[in-house]
C-alpha cells in the first residue's frame, strides 16, 4: 500500500486565507466561549497575515483562534527563524554576538543547576532544542548526556554545534519517540507556548522524568511588563507561531492540570528581556515590516548600554520572562 501523498503547504509568504484556518477550544479547559484579545502579526520577518488570540470565558487562558493546521505552521520556522539559524558573520560583532548567545546558555545553565547537579552522568533532554547551543554547551562544559527533540529536522545544526555528541529525535514530543529514555532534567525553553498540544507533552515530559528529576520550563509572561506597554506588538505574541499566551496563573494551572508537582518559580528567565523591550518598540515603529536584525545589531546594543543601569534589576521588574520548576508528584 503506497503512502498519502504530502498535504499541499501554504506559503508563508502570502497572507493565509481565512478557509485555511481551524476552530480550536481552550487548550486547558475545552470551553469554547471565548472573547477577542488581540490581533497580532509576524512582527519579526514581517511574514503578512492576521492572527487573532482570544481568551476563555472559563479558565482564562489566551489562546490562538483559528489557528492554521500543524501541517502549515512549520513553513513559518524557516532560516530566519533565530532559533534555527545557523552560525553566521556579524562583522566585527561577530565575536561580541556569540559571546551574547553563550551567555543565554550560561544563564539557562545556571538556572537549572539549582535544581538538578548537572555532571557528567546527567542525562538531559531539551525539547524544543533549536539548533542544540544548550545541550552542546551541557556537554562542553559538563559533558551531560543531551538528547534533544523538535519537530523541524535539525540534524544538520545539531551535528555543527553537538560535534556527533548529541542524540537529536526528529518529531514531536510523544512516548513513542522517547521510548524507554528517563532523564534528570528536561528543559522546554520557550517551547510551551509554540505547542499544538501543551498538556499531551507536559505528560510525556513527567514520565519521562527520572526518580528526583525536574523540568523546567521558561515562557514569555502575559501579565508581564512589556506585555502592557506595546499591546498587539509584544514580540510575544509571534503568531502564528504561538499558540498560547500564558500569564503566573495559567501557566501554574497549566503545569498542575497535566500531573506534575510546582518546586519553584521566578518571575524573570535566562533569556533577555532587554530583547522584548528593544523588539517591542521596533516592532511598533516597523508596524508589521519586519526587523533586520543584521541592520539593528548596532542600534540593539546601544540601548543595552543605555538601559545597563535599568536591566540590574531585571529580576525585579517583571519585564516579560517566567520559570517554572516542576516534578513529578511524590518524587524526590
Amino acid at each position: 500500500m503506497s503512502a498519502a501523498p504530502p498535504l499541499p503547504v501554504h506559503d508563508p509568504s502570502t497572507a493565509p486565507p481565512f478557509e485555511l484556518f481551524e476552530d480550536v477550544a481552550c487548550i486547558l479547559c475545552g470551553s469554547e466561549s471565548r472573547e477577542p484579545v488581540v490581533t497580532a502579526q509576524e512582527d519579526l520577518t514581517g511574514k503578512p497575515g492576521d492572527f487573532t488570540f482570544v481568551r476563555c470565558l472559563d479558565c482564562s487562558l489566551v489562546y490562538q483562534h483559528p489557528r492554521l493546521p500543524i501541517h502549515h505552521i512549520g513553513a513559518y520556522y524557516d532560516d530566519e527563524y533565530i532559533a534555527h539559524r545557523k552560525s553566521q558573520s556579524w562583522g566585527k560583532l561577530t565575536g561580541f554576538f556569540e559571546w551574547l548567545m553563550g551567555k543565554l546558555d550560561r544563564d539557562k545553565t545556571e538556572i537549572c543547576q539549582r535544581y538538578v547537579d548537572i555532571g557528567p552522568e546527567t542525562k538531559v533532554l531539551d525539547v524544543g532544542c533549536g539548533a542544540g547551543g544548550f545541550l552542546a554547551h551541557l556537554h562542553e562544559t559538563r559533558k551531560a548526556v543531551g538528547t534533544g527533540v523538535d519537530f523541524k529536522d535539525l540534524s544538520q545544526q545539531i551535528g555543527e554545534f553537538g560535534g556527533g555528541a548529541i542524540d537529536f529525535l526528529h518529531g514531536t514530543l510523544t512516548p513513542e519517540l522517547l521510548g524507554d529514555k528517563r532523564f534528570d532534567l528536561v528543559s522546554m525553553w520557550h517551547f510551551l507556548e509554540h505547542d499544538y498540544d501543551p498538556l499531551g507533552s507536559l505528560a510525556v515530559a513527567r514520565d519521562a522524568l527520572n526518580d528526583g528529576g525536574r523540568l523546567v520550563i521558561e515562557v514569555p509572561r502575559l501579565d508581564s511588563l512589556t506585555a502592557k506597554l506595546y499591546g498587539r506588538r509584544w514580540p510575544g505574541w509571534q503568531a502564528p507561531q504561538h499558540t498560547v499566551a500564558l500569564d503566573k496563573a495559567c501557566l501554574l494551572r497549566m503545569v498542575e492540570q497535566a500531573g506534575l508537582e510546582v518546586v519553584d518559580y521566578l518571575p524573570y528567565g535566562a533569556y533577555p528581556g532587554y530583547f522584548y523591550v528593544y523588539a517591542g518598540a521596533a516592532f511598533v515603529l516597523k508596524r508589521g515590516r519586519g526587523l533586520d536584525l543584521r541592520r539593528a545589531i548596532v542600534s540593539y546594543l546601544a540601548g543595552q548600554i543605555a538601559l545597563t543601569p535599568v536591566m540590574l534589576f531585571e529580576r525585579k521588574l517583571n519585564l516579560s520572562m517566567q520559570v517554572v520548576v516542576c516534578k513529578r508528584p511524590g518524587s524526590a
